[in-house]
C-alpha cells in the first residue's frame, strides 16, 4: 500500500474486492434469489397446487390426516414456512410396531389431501448456498463465507473512502465508454444501494456471530449443547399413561395466534391420543421481523396452556432482529421485490468490478493481445463466475422438469447437474479466448434461462400461457422472469459482439492505411 491514505485504500479495495469477489459473487446471486426460494420451491413442486390460506384450517386438516394414516406415532410435526409456503410438511415418529421401512414424512395441500411432489430442494438449496456451499463441509464453508462478507465489508468501506465524488459520480452513467462506462455502473450500483450493501454484508455477519465468535458460550457452559437447549429448548415425548382423545387443535391454534397477533408456523404434537399429550404451536417465521419463535404449550387432553416460550432478552432480540433483516422472510410482496433488486444491484456491483480490474489493467499491458499468466487467470475466473453460475442456475431448473420423477438421489441430481454445468462454462471458458469465450457463454445461458418456460410448457400442464389464464401468479411470474433473464444475457451477448465487430473493423482500417498490411 503506497502513497497517501486514500491510495492505500483505493488499493486495499481493489484487492480485496478482486481476491473473494468470484465467492462473493456467487453468494450474492443465491442469496438474492433466496428471497423467493417459496416461490421457486412452488415451481420446482408443481403437484402442490395450494397453498392453506388459513393456516388454522390447514393444521387441523393435517392433524385428522396424521390421526388416520399415523395413529400410532409418538409424535407429529406439522410444519408451514409461511403465508407463501408450498403446502404442510409432516413428520412423525412411527411406534414400535412400525416396520422398520414405514413412512415418516408427507407433504399436504392446503385441504389436507396428500400430494405425491417430486424430490426436490427448490429453493431451499439456493438459500442454503449462498452461506453453507456444497460439497465440502459446513463448518468450514461458513467460515468460508464469512471471510469473504469481512472482505466485502473492507471492500465497501475502503470504496467509501477512496471515492471522493461519491455522489456525483452516482448520476452518471455513460454507455459505450470502455473502462469509464464500466467505472460508472460499479459506481451507480454501489452508492444507490450502498444502505442495502452495508445491511445486507453486516447482518449476514452477526446471522454466525456464534459460530465466528464461540467464546462466549464456552465461557457460560462446559457443554455447547447446553446452552442450545436454554435458548431454543425442544421438548420430547414422555412416559405414555393411558388412552384419552386429543383436544381439537383449532381452538389452540387460534388461542395462539390471537396472543402473539400474529400467524402459527408449525404445531408438535408428543404422545397423540394419551392423557400424557401436548400440543405445542410456535409462530411462523414470516410473523415479524425477528426471528425468534413464539410458542404455547397446551394440555393435549383438555386443550388448556400449560407453558409459554417468548425471547425476550436484549441481546436475543437484537441478535434476532439482525437476523431478521437479513433473510427478509417478514417483508410484504413489494418490500421484498426491493430487497430482490437490491440484491439484483449487488451482483452487479461485484461483477462490474471484477470486469473493471481487467479493462483497467488491459491498456497498461505491453502487449493487450499477449497478456500474462496472472490477467489470463482473472479474465477466465470473471466468465467462469458472472456467466457460469448463473448457466447452472438454469440448468438447475430444467434439470427439475427433465430428471425422471422416480429416479434415486433426484433433488441431488438436480444439485449435481447446476454444478456440472457451471464447471463447463468454466473449461469452456479456459479453453477458448477470452473475448469468444464471454460471447458464447452470455449466448448459452441466455438461451437456457429462455428454454426454462418452454420446457415447463411441454412437461407439465402449468404453462405461462395457462397460469396467466389461471391467475396462477407464481408460475407466471416465475416463467416471466427466466424469460426477462434470458433478455437480459442474451443483450449483454450482443453488446460484446458488436463490440467484436467494432475491432474487426478498426483492425482492418488500420491495416489498411498502412500499405502491405492487408495483404501481409
Amino acid at each position: 500500500m503506497k502513497g497517501g491514505f486514500r491510495q492505500s485504500m483505493a488499493w486495499l479495495h481493489t484487492w480485496t474486492g478482486l481476491l473473494l469477489g468470484w465467492l462473493l459473487f456467487a453468494i450474492f446471486v443465491t442469496g438474492t434469489s433466496a428471497y423467493f426460494q417459496e416461490e421457486i420451491t412452488l415451481w420446482m413442486t408443481p403437484e402442490v397446487r395450494s397453498v392453506p390460506a388459513d393456516p388454522a384450517s390447514g393444521f387441523v386438516a393435517a392433524t385428522e390426516w396424521l390421526k388416520r394414516e399415523a395413529s400410532d406415532g409418538s409424535e407429529w410435526s406439522i410444519y408451514s414456512t409461511g403465508k407463501r409456503a408450498a403446502g404442510l410438511q409432516l413428520y412423525w415418529v412411527n411406534g414400535p410396531d412400525a416396520p422398520a421401512d414405514a413412512p415418516t414424512s408427507a407433504r399436504l395441500d392446503g385441504t389436507g389431501t396428500r400430494v405425491f411432489a417430486r424430490e426436490t430442494l427448490g429453493g431451499w438449496f439456493l438459500y442454503r448456498f449462498h452461506y453453507d456451499l456444497h460439497y465440502i463441509n459446513w463448518y468450514w464453508a461458513r467460515w468460508l463465507v464469512g471471510i469473504a462478507a469481512m472482505a466485502m465489508l473492507v471492500a465497501i468501506l475502503s470504496g467509501i473512502v477512496t471515492h471522493k465524488k461519491i455522489l456525483a459520480d452516482f448520476f452518471l452513467l455513460r454507455f459505450g465508454k470502455g473502462q469509464r462506462s464500466w467505472l460508472d455502473a460499479h459506481n451507480a450500483s454501489s452508492v444507490l444501494f450502498l444502505p442495502f450493501i452495508l445491511m445486507i454484508t453486516y447482518t449476514g455477519l452477526v446471522s454466525l456471530a456464534t459460530h465466528y465468535m464461540p467464546w462466549g458460550i464456552a465461557a457460560n457452559y462446559a457443554d455447547e449443547g447446553k446452552f442450545f437447549d436454554a435458548t431454543s429448548p425442544w421438548p420430547v415425548p414422555g412416559e405414555k399413561t393411558g388412552a384419552a382423545p386429543l383436544a381439537p387443535i383449532g381452538p389452540m391454534v387460534e388461542r395462539a395466534e390471537q396472543a402473539w397477533g400474529s400467524a402459527a408456523g408449525s404445531v408438535r404434537i408428543l404422545n397423540p391420543g394419551d392423557r400424557s399429550a401436548q400440543v405445542i404451536v410456535s409462530s411462523a417465521p414470516d410473523a415479524g421481523m425477528s426471528i425468534s419463535l413464539r410458542s404455547l404449550t397446551f394440555d393435549g387432553v383438555t386443550g388448556r396452556p400449560v407453558g409459554a416460550l417468548d425471547p425476550s432478552g436484549a441481546a436475543t432480540v437484537t441478535e434476532d432482529t439482525m437476523i431478521g433483516i437479513h433473510a427478509g422472510r417478514f417483508a410484504s410482496p413489494w418490500l421484498r421485490a426491493l430487497y430482490f433488486l437490491s440484491g439484483v444491484a449487488g451482483c452487479v456491483m461485484v461483477a462490474s468490478g471484477l470486469i473493471l480490474w481487467t479493462v483497467k489493467r488491459r491498456a497498461r499491458l505491453s502487449d493487450p493481445e499477449r497478456p500474462h499468466f496472472g490477467f489470463r487467470l482473472v479474465e477466465k475466473l470473471n466468465i467462469a463466475a458472472i456467466a457460469g453460475l448463473p448457466f447452472g442456475m438454469a440448468v438447475y431448473f430444467l434439470a427439475n422438469r427433465l430428471l425422471p420423477l422416480g429416479i434415486a438421489g433426484r433433488s441431488d441430481r438436480e444439485i449435481d447437474t447446476m454444478f456440472i454445468a457451471w464447471g463447463a462454462v468454466a473449461i469452456w471458458a479456459l479453453a477458448r479466448p477470452a473475448r469468444r469465450a464471454w460471447l458464447e457463454t452470455l449466448s448459452a445461458t441466455a438461451l437456457a434461462f429462455a428454454a426454462v418456460p418452454v420446457v415447463n410448457a411441454l412437461t407439465t400442464d402449468r404453462s405461462l400461457f395457462t397460469s396467466l389464464a389461471a391467475g396462477d401468479a407464481v408460475f407466471a411470474a416465475f416463467d416471466g422472469a427466466m424469460l426477462l433473464i434470458a433478455v437480459g444475457f442474451g443483450w449483454a451477448a450482443l453488446k460484446v459482439a458488436r463490440r467484436q465487430e467494432g475491432r474487426v473493423s478498426s483492425r482492418r482500417a488500420s491495416a489498411g492505411a498502412i500499405p502491405g498490411v492487408e495483404a501481409a
